[in-house]
């Protein structure tokens, strides 16, 4: 055993090339992820930037010999919790607007604050780990059999209090996300034959409407159906359509082509008289 922990501190002196490279490339897609969590405008590509970096995360766990908890970082973390907060952001419809209006009074400078905490926290790690001696993971490992036994001692013993405080914290997360995301219908739902008379009532359009596009040329969702005078049916387009701008306007077209024919069509019954006579 000691013969075995002294080689697996030999080798966690010095790092390889391979290592080397990986953690320069795999370090900046982490930071740029990080950094694009908390500048991205929409919480959409925030929480898909975070997924990534703890993705990166879970491939340094791999590469250090922490089996258990690189597959542990991609199941629960980035499978599950991640993709519960991407499920929640798309289904309450979080927009940039929310971003503008504070919730929770004072929240901004509680942000500021756990930031610079954070900040010092993160500071204090690197700067023991960089004056402390490493032992490696062979050797925190042989200390308890295996790494997923060492992990197991220290969870259930040293940290058990934090452990719990995160299942309940994960608990009550998961609780907030169905009450945020659960509509309660208050009234009955209208039938057809209901909503049918409401609009006979109301005088709306009563018939189904009509179709989009022009005669047999056009088909488009995004050209109005043209009236007997030329002009074209605003029924005919979805409205969200119309307020983006994006219909296309062909009852010029149409116009022009109908005096067409029918310039060519009186020409014709002229000849056609004339040949008669």
């Amino acid at each position: 055993m000691s013969t075995n922990l002294a080689a697996a501190v030999t080798l966690s002196a010095g790092t390889s090339t391979g290592e080397a490279v990986q953690f320069w490339i795999l370090g900046t897609v982490a930071v740029v992820g990080a950094l694009c969590t908390i500048l991205m405008k929409k919480a959409v590509h925030s929480a898909l930037c975070l997924a990534g970096t703890m993705i990166v995360l879970a491939v340094f766990y791999l590469a250090n010999g922490a089996y258990f908890l690189g597959i542990v970082q991609i199941v629960v973390y980035t499978g599950a919790i991640m993709m519960l907060f991407l499920f929640v952001v798309m289904l309450v419809g979080v927009t940039a607007a929310d971003s503008l209006k504070e919730t929770i009074k004072g929240q901004r400078w509680w942000a500021v604050a756990c930031g610079l905490g954070f900040g010092i926290l993160l500071a204090a790690g690197i700067g023991n780990a960089s004056l402390s001696e490493f032992t490696g993971l062979g050797a925190a490992n042989g200390a308890y059999g295996g790494n997923v036994e060492g992990l197991a001692a220290l969870i259930f013993t040293k940290y058990v209090f934090a452990f719990e405080i995160t299942g309940a914290l994960l608990i009550t997360a998961a609780v907030g996300a169905m009450v945020l995301t659960h509509r309660e219908r208050t009234e009955r739902a209208r039938t057809q034959r209901e909503l049918a008379e409401q609009r006979v009532r109301e005088g709306k359009h009563v018939p189904p409407l009509p179709a989009p596009g022009v005669y047999a040329r056009h088909n488009a969702v995004d050209i109005a159906g043209l009236l007997p005078d030329g002009t074209p049916s605003e029924l005919t387009v979805i409205s969200t359509l119309r307020e983006r701008g994006q219909v296309r306007d062909v009852s010029s077209e149409a116009l022009s082509d109908l005096k067409a024919l029918e310039q060519r069509s009186a020409e014709r019954l002229g000849r056609e008289e004339e040949a008669s006579r």
